[in-house]
């Protein structure tokens, strides 16, 4: 398998023939509010944050563009989750396939989903699953904006629909230039809105067993389900723990509200970091600590096949589970009654530290061409990477060549990922010979 059939390699063409597409679009007169004119620049940077997912924004999203762009925007997010989740799944599908018949069954056995005949239905449930949560969520957005806030019926239903899909593809961009601040303690906007976005973060491969009932017809779950829900649900309950802990009182965050509201506030922001990316607080008043709790969440990410960018869950669960081997000094890593093998211990290991020096050198980047905080520019280069889409105030006033290294870093946070570990496990390169073993020592 070589040159550009290469299905790792056809995911980046399409996304790039996509984001062609979008900015185009978006460089329209008819795209933007009268008086208004879009360069190459701000709809590239436009396009991109959509497709991938991202939601950083150098225009304010609801002054600058008009319903026609607002809507490209939005046909580019859904068709950037729509393409993230299938697309993760079908290569999974590849892989299954080209690692032999035992390993063959053994996917199907754990998952129930990846084998090659069942491509179809795979695509049909990612589009089934994501329309359902998002006519869910747009829903209960809508009603809660027509009879709250005196919209009427038809304005409610269009913010109720874009924040809905905004939400669930991971995007995290509002039609308010102070996005979802203005709701910070409505329970009827900010549940949802929680609600929907870890839907989309979970992944299809868990949303799809969960639906299907598995664990009432065989009893267990797979493996990777049993990683990913505890471990996804676990980093957002870290994260409201920490927003409550360390901003409980500051007068800039959560200090002016009362209990209910802070706990509130504290859940959004507890999951935002490894969904969506909204933000009902402003960012920029975040304490150091609270900032850099969100810079692990955002690097991190969500589940496998997801709405969500980063390493993704079980990446970080895989290397945790291989450093507790380690300490515990044995020779293998087990699982949950399941052996991890030292081809998917390698690919972890890969993709987090490769993510790593991605971000480390985005961030050197920034932190040369511009004049921001360390603080700063850390939050915005792994909100990129991880398509989160968060950010203390500084997308807009980056310089060009600094905006160019964010939309790279959007596209390699989101796709880049993917098409790593496909291109990783759909090698077929078998060394016929071992070299002589040497332990150089370590640490």
């Amino acid at each position: 398998m070589s040159g550009w059939r290469h299905p790792a390699r056809l995911v980046v063409l399409a996304f790039l023939a996509a984001t062609a597409a979008g900015t185009a679009l978006f460089m329209l007169p008819v795209a933007a509010e009268p008086g208004r004119s879009t360069g190459l620049l701000t709809a590239l940077f436009t396009a991109v944050s959509g497709i991938t997912g991202t939601g950083l924004a150098v225009v304010d999203t609801g002054a600058h563009w008009s319903t026609f762009g607002e809507v490209v925007l939005l046909v580019l997010c859904q068709i950037g989750g729509f393409g993230i989740m299938t697309m993760a799944s079908v290569l999974a599908l590849l892989v299954s396939h080209r690692l032999g018949l035992h390993m063959q069954l053994t996917v199907k056995t754990e998952t129930n989903t990846l084998n090659l005949g069942h491509v179809r239905r795979v695509i049909a449930g990612v589009v089934t699953i994501s329309l359902a949560v998002e006519a869910i969520g747009a829903a209960v957005l809508a009603t809660r904006f027509w009879l709250g806030y005196d919209m009427t019926l038809g304005r409610a239903l269009y913010e109720g629909v874009f924040h809905a899909v905004s939400a669930f593809n991971s995007v995290g961009l509002a039609l308010y230039p102070d996005n979802l601040m203005r709701f910070a303690t409505d329970p009827w906007i900010c549940l949802p809105v929680v609600a929907v976005a870890v839907t989309g973060g979970l992944g299809f491969p868990v949303l799809f067993e969960i639906l299907r009932g598995r664990s009432r017809r065989r009893g267990r779950w797979s493996l990777h389900t049993k990683i990913t829900v505890p471990v996804y649900l676990g980093l957002i309950a870290v994260g409201t723990l920490v927003v409550l802990t360390v901003e409980w009182s500051k007068a800039g965050t959560l200090g002016p509200y009362g209990v209910g509201e802070k706990l509130l506030i504290g859940l959004f922001h507890g999951a935002m970091p490894g969904t969506a990316g909204f933000n009902t607080i402003d960012i920029a008043q975040l304490q150091p600590a609270t900032m850099l709790v969100h810079d692990v969440l955002m690097f991190i990410g969500g589940g496998s096949a997801g709405t969500t960018g980063g390493i993704k869950v079980t990446t970080f669960a895989l290397i945790a589970f291989v450093l507790l081997a380690e300490v515990r000094a044995e020779p293998s890593v087990h699982v949950m009654g399941r052996k991890i093998s030292a081809e998917v211990q390698r690919q972890a290991v890969t993709v987090a530290l490769l993510g790593v020096g991605v971000v480390m050198t985005a961030t050197m980047i920034l932190l040369a061409t511009t004049q921001f905080r360390l603080d700063d520019v850390l939050f915005e280069t792994t909100s990129a990477f991880g398509g989160v889409g968060m950010s203390t105030g500084i997308t807009a006033k980056l310089p060009p060549v600094a905006q160019l290294v964010i939309i790279v870093l959007m596209f390699i946070g989101r796709v880049g990922s993917i098409t790593l570990v496909s291109a990783l496990a759909l090698r077929e390169r078998r060394r016929r010979y071992e070299l002589p073993e040497e332990r150089p020592i370590v640490g």
